[in-house]
């Protein structure tokens, strides 16, 4: 079946999708594959959420969310209680609008909270969900981060989360004041992820050579700037030609372009990217063994979840010998080569997709030391007339 793209730009050929006309005049569009169950894509076609949807039916992924509930959820609540709340929470707008990852990730936060005994020494002590949460204050959400000082990620992830639950519970009525609002949280040690080095991208390279799956992961990520949340995704409709260009682009860059709505915040501040799609980016696909809709596929040619493919790029960097590289490290290996090699912020901001100059300066500021030192440094020089 022939797909239009929504903006115009073309269209594409996609396989196993079947129209049918139900008694009301509405057109329905399915995946329909042998062996496989028929699932309705409901998305207009041609939008990112409809090649979404079908990047999920062709993978074989059942999108119908789970009705488990865990074994904490399956406990009496008494209302009044913290994890009362926190549940109430959970059936809210506001926890619904988040990604899927975010609201996996929330979930496991507030879910081991409500675990935490209220005296980790004592077994018998009750646990913290059991406590009113109209008497929970700051130095009690204090003490909850401090419990995890030794990982600050971990420890201001419990201070966010908790400020998420009661900026909803005032707006729901259900709260005077946020506890949580006033804490501040704990100073991240060290840089965070680590930044690959030219030689340690060689290194890469000559361990994975062009036509293997690992390079091609390699240089999507590299050779985009992207999150490993939108490599994944990246497919041939995501491609622009020059004849869907208009002039202007065309002559900034005469090649093809990639045209894609970032995976992280789509929900709620979604932010659309065109970047150019460089010649050697389109050598090194061109050379891979790709999937149908995804450039990147597993060794059963269904598409990556995000953390699967984490795992699986971490071994290929291992076969490197490459232990303190990640996907995430390349990106930031990229912003660096991008900033000393002149880009300013802006053209920062209009690669990686961030709304405000504050991690661009970040990458600008270190480029800009490094050529004022370089042409500075002299002047210290005791021999200098």
């Amino acid at each position: 079946m022939k797909v239009r793209f929504a903006d115009g730009s073309g269209s594409i050929e996609l396989r196993h999708l079947v129209e049918d006309v139900d008694r009301h005049g509405n057109v329905r569009v399915y995946f329909r594959r042998k062996g496989h169950r028929k699932v309705r894509l409901y998305a207009p076609v041609g939008t990112q959420a409809f090649f979404s949807q079908y990047r999920e039916a062709h993978g074989g992924i059942d999108t119908r969310e789970s009705a488990k509930p865990n074994e904490l959820h399956r406990r009496p609540v008494k209302p009044g209680t913290l994890r009362s709340l926190i549940q109430q929470y959970y059936g809210s707008a506001e926890f619904r609008g988040l990604e899927g990852s975010t609201q996996h990730a929330r979930r496991l936060i507030l879910d081991a909270l409500c675990a935490e005994r209220l005296n980790t020494d004592d077994r018998a002590s009750p646990e913290m969900g059991t406590a009113p949460y109209s008497l929970m204050e700051p130095k009690h959400v204090r003490k909850c981060r401090d419990r995890k000082a030794d990982w600050p990620e971990g420890a201001n992830g419990r201070v966010k989360a908790l400020r998420q639950v009661f900026a909803w519970a005032i707006e729901a009525g259900h709260a005077k004041s946020n506890p949580a609002k006033d804490v501040p949280y704990l100073k991240a040690s060290g840089t965070g992820f680590h930044t690959w080095t030219i030689e340690e991208v060689r290194q890469f390279e000559a361990r994975h050579p062009i036509g293997s799956k690992a390079r091609l992961a390699f240089a999507l990520l590299l050779l985009t700037g992207q999150r490993r949340s939108d490599v994944i995704l990246f497919g041939k409709q995501h491609v622009r030609d020059a004849k869907n260009i208009p002039p202007n682009l065309q002559a900034v860059h005469p090649g093809r372009w990639l045209a894609f709505t970032q995976r992280k915040n789509q929900k709620r501040k979604p932010v659309s990217l065109m970047i150019p799609l460089l010649p050697e980016l389109e050598e090194i696909i061109a050379a891979s063994p790709c999937g149908d809709l995804t450039w990147l596929v597993t060794q059963f040619g269904k598409p990556f979840s995000g953390p699967g493919f984490g795992n699986w790029f971490r071994v290929r960097c291992d076969q490197a010998g490459l232990t303190y590289c990640t996907a995430h490290g390349l990106r930031k290996a990229g912003a660096t080569l991008a900033a000393e090699r002149g880009a300013s912020e802006r053209q920062l901001m209009a690669i990686f997709g961030w709304q405000t100059s504050k991690q661009a300066v970040l990458y600008t500021r270190a480029a800009e030391q490094k050529v004022l030192a370089g042409s500075a440094m002299t002047l210290l020089s005791l021999d200098r007339k």
